[in-house]
């Protein structure tokens, strides 16, 4: 089965058997809710719809976003991203992922953002079903 490793360089410190899933985080100065929908594929993470809930420093909704119920919807073509790198640090905060209906904490699974792991990959890998 398909599902989303998480780690760094290879090394898998949690897997989730997910078929999608929303990465979501504030911006670090604007406190502002950021979302990005993601579909599992085996050619790697593919990005659906981005949401944006304002604009600020370094956050402008891109050319051609609409805005729906109090954030501005768009869509990025990008090929698969295989890996997904992302930062992850004490003073920016944790990220969230949502799938099945709830949003996690990355620290659920990884534990508190720490100064010396200051970032974090994401990428498709096969992942044992649970039952």
């Amino acid at each position: 089965m398909i599902g989303l490793c998480l780690g760094l360089a290879g090394v898998v410190w949690a897997q989730l058997p997910t078929p999608a899933f929303t990465l979501a985080w504030n911006h670090t100065i604007e406190k502002i809710r950021w979302e990005e929908d993601y579909r599992v594929t085996a050619d790697g993470l593919l990005l659906g719809e981005a949401r944006i809930k304002g604009s600020g420093a370094g956050m402008e909704a891109p050319q051609g976003a609409e805005l729906r119920d109090g954030a501005w919807h768009y869509r990025r073509q990008v090929p698969a991203l295989q890996p997904l790198r992302v930062g992850r640090t004490p003073e920016a905060g944790d990220y969230q992922l949502c799938f099945d209906g709830q949003c996690h904490a990355l620290s659920e699974w990884l534990g508190p953002p720490r100064a010396d792991r200051p970032a974090l990959e994401l990428w498709s890998c096969e992942v044992a079903a649970q039952s």
